[in-house]
This record gives C-alpha cells, sequence and structure tokens, in this order.
C-alpha cells in the first residue's frame, strides 16, 4: 500500500488544483453576474430620474458591454434564460406547442431607447428592465450551483471567439445602437481574465495573451461599425486566438470532448476544411455516408427509375455546372407544362442546415429527396415502386449489397444513399475560404465587399459567416427563416405566403428560409421566386429596405426596415465579395 501512496497524494494534488482553478474562474463569473446587476439597475435608476435621452443611451451601452463579461459562460451553461437576456427582439414561435413568445431582454431595450427615446415608453421601459433584472438573478442564482470543469471552460472561450466572429462583429446583438466593436473588448477581456487562471510559462499560453492584447488594442483604435476591418481582425486576433487555446488547451493536457456536433469540437477555427461535421447534421447517426453510399446516391441522383414513368431524374432539375440548380424562375412541373411553385434551390453546400425545402417543411436530406420524388409536380414517384423496379437491376443489386450489407432495398435506403450523395457535395473551399485559412489573398475590393457583408450591409446577421446561410451559430443547431417582402413579377408582395403554409402562424407569413450564398454567382435567378435576374437587383432590394422600401409595409416583417445607403462603389465591392463564395471546383 505504501509505494502507492505517493500517486495517490499526486493525484489529489491535482485534482485539488483543478478544482481551485475551476473554482477561481466560478468566483470571477459571480462577480461579473453582479456588476451586470449594478450596471442594469443604474439604468432603472436613470429611468425613474428622467435623466436625458443620451444619459439613458450611454448607460445602456455600459450595462450591455458589461453584459459580455458573462456571455462566455451564461450563453455556454444557461442558453435558454440567456437567450431570454440578450435575444433578438423579434417574437418566436414555439413550433412544439404552437406558442408564440414575445422577446425581452437587452435587444427589445435597445429599440425603446435608441436611435430616439419616447417618454411616453418609460412604463415599458421600466417593465422590460425589471424582467432583465429578473432573468440575471436567475442566472446568478443557478450559477452558485453549477459545476464547471477545466474541458467545459475551453470549450466555452472558444465557442466566444467563434461567437464574436459570427455575432459580434457583424452586429447581431446590437443592430439598433451599432455598438458591437467597443463590446468586443470586454467579450475578449473576459478570455483573457479566465485564461489566465491557466496561465504557465509557455509558448502556447504567451501566444494566447499576445493575441488578445493586440486584438484589443486594433478594436480600440477604430470601434466605428461601418468601417470597421473585421477581416484584418478575423485573420489576425480571431482565427490565431481560438487556433491558440485549442493548442494550449492540448499542452494543458485538457480533454477536447469527442461529442458529434456541427461544428466539431476539435475545429481549432470556424474555417478549417474539416470544421462542420456532415453526419451532426444527419438525422440517422447508425447509417453514416460512407463511399459507397454516396456512389450508389450518385447513380440514383441522375436516373429516372424513381420518377413515376422513367422521364425526369434529379438532374432534370439539379444541374451540376449551375451548381445543381437550373436557372429558371421556376422548374417545368411533371407535366411538362405548368411550373413548381417555387425556384429550384442549389444542393451544393446545404447539407450543413437544419430545415430544408424553402419553406422549412422537413428537417433532414433524407426527408428533402422522399418529398420530391413523391411530388405530384416534380417526379411524381414511388418509393415502394421504386423499390420494387430497383431489385430487379443486378448492377443497382449489387450497388447496394456494397453500400448497405445486410439491408433490404427500401425506401429508407434509397432516401439515405441519396442524402449521403448530397451531403458529399458539401466542401467550402471557395476563394473566401482560402482567403480565410491564409492560403489566397482578396483583392482590395472583395476585401472591402466583405467587410461591408459582416457590417453596413448586415448581410451576415442573417447569412452567418462561415456558411453564409441561416444555420445559427456558434452551436449550428437551428436554421431561420425571415420575412423580406419579396415582390413578385408586377412589383406586388408575393402571394406565397411561405413558411405560414406548414406552421399556420401569422408571425411566418411570407417567410423563407434564408438559403446559402455559396456559389451565388452560378445558381441566378434569385429568390423563392426567382424575380431577381442579377445580383445587381438583389443588392438593391436589400439596400432599399426590401418590401418596406417597395410600401409592403409588412408589420412581421425580419428585415431591418432602415435602407442601408450603400454608395453605387460599395454595392460593386459587396458583389465581387459575393464572387469568392463559389466553390474552386465549380468553376
Amino acid at each position: 500500500m505504501k509505494k502507492y501512496f505517493p500517486l495517490f497524494l499526486l493525484f489529489v494534488l491535482f485534482s485539488c488544483q483543478k478544482k481551485e482553478k475551476s473554482q477561481e474562474i466560478k468566483d470571477l463569473y459571480k462577480i461579473d453576474i453582479q456588476h451586470v446587476l449594478q450596471e442594469v439597475e443604474k439604468l432603472q435608476i436613470a429611468v425613474i430620474a428622467n435623466e436625458s435621452e443620451q444619459q439613458l443611451q450611454q448607460q445602456f451601452l455600459k450595462a450591455h458591454e458589461q453584459y459580455k463579461t458573462i456571455e462566455l459562460l451564461s450563453e455556454y451553461y444557461f442558453p435558454s434564460v440567456t437567450k431570454a437576456v440578450n435575444g433578438p427582439a423579434i417574437p418566436e414561435f414555439e413550433e412544439n406547442d404552437g406558442k408564440l413568445i414575445a422577446p425581452e431582454g437587452f435587444q427589445v431595450i435597445e429599440e425603446l431607447v435608441f436611435p430616439v427615446y419616447e417618454r411616453q415608453s418609460k412604463e415599458e421601459l421600466l417593465k422590460q428592465i425589471g424582467i432583465l433584472t429578473a432573468n440575471l438573478k436567475r442566472i446568478q442564482k443557478i450559477a452558485d450551483t453549477n459545476t464547471l470543469t477545466d474541458a467545459h471552460i475551453f470549450d466555452a472561450m472558444r465557442l466566444e471567439v467563434f461567437r464574436i466572429v459570427t455575432l459580434g462583429i457583424t452586429g447581431f446583438d446590437s443592430p439598433i445602437a451599432k455598438n458591437s466593436i467597443p463590446e468586443v473588448i470586454p467579450a475578449l477581456q473576459a478570455i483573457q481574465r479566465y485564461f489566465k487562471v491557466y496561465a504557465h510559462n509557455n509558448e502556447e499560453v504567451s501566444l494566447v495573451l499576445k493575441t488578445i492584447d493586440s486584438g484589443i488594442n486594433s478594436l480600440k483604435e477604430n470601434t466605428n461599425f461601418d468601417s470597421f476591418d473585421r477581416a484584418s481582425f478575423i485573420l489576425n486576433t480571431a482565427n490565431p486566438l481560438s487556433r491558440s487555446l485549442y493548442q494550449a488547451q492540448m499542452k494543458l493536457g485538457i480533454p477536447v470532448f469527442k461529442e458529434v456536433r456541427g461544428l466539431r469540437t476539435t475545429a481549432q477555427t470556424l474555417f478549417d476544411k474539416n470544421a462542420f461535421d456532415p453526419e451532426a447534421f444527419s438525422g440517422f447517426p447508425d447509417y453514416k455516408t460512407t463511399p459507397e453510399k454516396i456512389a450508389l446516391g450518385e447513380l440514383l441522383f441522375n436516373d429516372s427509375i424513381l420518377s413515376g414513368d422513367n422521364s425526369r431524374s434529379c438532374t432534370s432539375c439539379h444541374h451540376a455546372d449551375q451548381a445543381f440548380t437550373d436557372g429558371m424562375e421556376k422548374a417545368v412541373s411533371f407535366d411538362g407544362k405548368t411550373v413548381v411553385k417555387r425556384n429550384t434551390p442549389t444542393l451544393r453546400n446545404i447539407a450543413f442546415q437544419r430545415t430544408f425545402f424553402a419553406d422549412s417543411k422537413v428537417n433532414y436530406l433524407e426527408d428533402q429527396a422522399i418529398a420530391v420524388i413523391t411530388n405530384k409536380e416534380e417526379m411524381h414517384g414511388d418509393m415502394e415502386e421504386s423499390a420494387v423496379k430497383i431489385k430487379t437491376n443486378k448492377e443497382y443489386v449489387k450497388h447496394f449489397k456494397k453500400a448497405f450489407p445486410n439491408k433490404e432495398i427500401n425506401a429508407f435506403t434509397i432516401k439515405n444513399a441519396l442524402g449521403s450523395y448530397i451531403r458529399s457535395l458539401s466542401n467550402y473551399d471557395a476563394k473566401f475560404d482560402g482567403y480565410m485559412r491564409g492560403e489566397l489573398l482578396f483583392t482590395p475590393d472583395e476585401k472591402a465587399g466583405f467587410n461591408i457583408f459582416a457590417g453596413k450591409g448586415k448581410c451576415a446577421s442573417c447569412h452567418f459567416i462561415p456558411l453564409t446561410n441561416g444555420t445559427v451559430p456558434p452551436h449550428f443547431d437551428r436554421s431561420e427563416s425571415e420575412v423580406l417582402g419579396v415582390p413578385d413579377k408586377n412589383n406586388k408582395l408575393d402571394s406565397d405566403l411561405g413558411k405560414y403554409r406548414v406552421t399556420k402562424a401569422s408571425i411566418h407569413k411570407y417567410s423563407f428560409k434564408t438559403p446559402t450564398l455559396r456559389n451565388i454567382t452560378l445558381t441566378a435567378p434569385y429568390m423563392h421566386n426567382g424575380v431577381f435576374k442579377t445580383l445587381d437587383e438583389v443588392v438593391d432590394f436589400y439596400n432599399e429596405a426590401g418590401g418596406e422600401g417597395l410600401g409592403f409595409n409588412l408589420d412581421n416583417q425580419t428585415l431591418p426596415i432602415d435602407k442601408l445607403s450603400l454608395t453605387d462603389l460599395e454595392k460593386k465591392q459587396l458583389v465581387a465579395f459575393m464572387k469568392t463564395l463559389s466553390d474552386r471546383d465549380s468553376n
């Protein structure tokens, strides 16, 4: 027994040391929560005292900047409560129980204080401050009993870097005050403060702290939302920081979680070539994608055997040379005379989404394939009949045996093969990705265009970086829809009710899934109805505030109703950037 005692003692000392580190961070976190509550209380006092608009706005900014010091752990450990603290200022429809949830928190308060504070909204403002205070106290109470671990803390720190890139510098949670750039500073300082608890004299630790200091200094040099150089910030601060945090974690011997996530737990930056895991977006974890399934899926995709009369295949509407679109406003129906309801979407880079079709009616690629095949206007097929036909084809039987050993040829294996093939079309290897990996250079216009895309143009607040679709970072666990107010050919509001047909919720009238912008130059015409022929037209539509600019006055429009005021040069630069989103193997 004696010879094991030193080892046991060492284990106990190491465990205690780890416990002390996480406890120290927990203590820092609890202090930060108290500071947020104090700043919110000052805002409440200022409102009661009828202080000036400028004073209220300044105090709000202080409170929200202070919130950024707790965002790292609050978002990680208490996401549902944190959403109530700092979620978007738009109602949310709970599809499981059919309830409409009113927005609350900082962003609701922001709309009451910015750009102008109306005295008649004082009662509502105080009400919202009270709700915010209650939710912050909920976080405070839960934090008292919550257990932190080193692995969770490092995971949370990297996710906070990813949150800064995708939601912070893009203005997602400061849409009116446009104070997003200064707010990155306290977010970085929180990472710095927590990381110092683990700091030792080694190269990895030194690099983390130097990167944060450099980033904070660059932020202080220019806090203007419209002119901030986001491209340089990502390349020089965000990417090196998340990478060095990961490497320091490895050096310290702190494990990385092995769970399956949309954004891999091992992703060192958002732009790593294999940062995203397609299997995490699949609804069938026991049926993983394999080369054999991809090959079989490609055969089925190109074969008319799945249609009702063997007259059309998936490639009839999804052409590889057009990023798997067809170049038409709306595809020709199965009858060869009429057209289908909506524009044909690209299949390239759509695997990393949580819903499919413009109205988000299905959640998995496999179900999308089934819906198209069995739709009377599209392929008018029957899955069981297709399975019977395939079983009589010796070549197909051979391929199915390779792809699905010991499984039958049936509707499920057919759709799983198709889903596997479509998942293989997502590779994220555009010039944009090469630039963000430090492998390629942007032209000055392309770089300016990205900064507009992620800044003044507000594109990235819906088409999230790096996927440029509506799958919400940094967890990438849900995909959003938006109400834009898209016109028809006659410049009237398009009659397609979109997601409303699925949910019957009035909030979803004219709502459509935010699609990927990858390969956007190959997928014209644009919007769900193909109304816009060029990217220039699309940019003009957004620049004029969408349907609001056309006079539609939709009370549920989610696109900001203020014009972007882009100059002609900025519009051209924005288009120049979007051209960098084309996969290099598709050019």
